[in-house]
């Protein structure tokens, strides 16, 4: 299997659980718990989801930072590629939206803090949802090839 199969592969993956959750789990959650067991249900599945995109996003960086050099070498491309540009686009939501706000979050549901929960949640979801919308356009471009 090449390389780009490879991340091909990933990303489409991970585009499909970024989707999942979204669309599917969390909403799940809120529809069979009370608020508050599903409002931690839901905080346990995003983390575990921006600890495994860490993860992806460096395993994809890698592969497709290869091809770059590749086709840069060929003459056919540049050592930056805008699916690059995807995955890091990815990366940093990730590390905003979980890593930034999520503290932020719960500081406000304690009390504290100047920004309201419900402005941060408005700012995580945005966030995620850029997140899921750059994977899904690397998998549609990387499937394409």
């Amino acid at each position: 299997m090449t390389a780009r199969r490879v991340a091909a592969w990933l990303a489409g993956l991970w585009a499909g659980w970024l989707w999942a959750l979204a669309l599917t789990a969390a909403p799940a959650a809120f529809a069979v718990a009370t608020p508050e067991v599903a409002g931690r249900m839901a905080g346990r599945m995003f983390a575990q989801e921006a600890y495994a995109a860490i993860l992806v996003s460096v395993v994809l960086f890698m592969l497709l930072r290869r091809q770059a050099r590749a086709a840069a070498a060929a003459g056919t491309g540049s050592v930056f590629s805008a699916d690059m540009v995807l995955v890091l686009g990815a990366l940093f939501c990730t590390v905003a939206g979980y890593f930034a706000l999520q503290p932020m979050m719960a500081a406000a549901r304690a009390g504290q803090g100047s920004v309201s929960f419900a402005a941060l949640h408005g700012a995580s979801m945005a966030l995620y949802g850029l997140k899921a919308l750059q994977v899904a356009a690397l998998a549609w471009r990387l499937a394409a090839r």
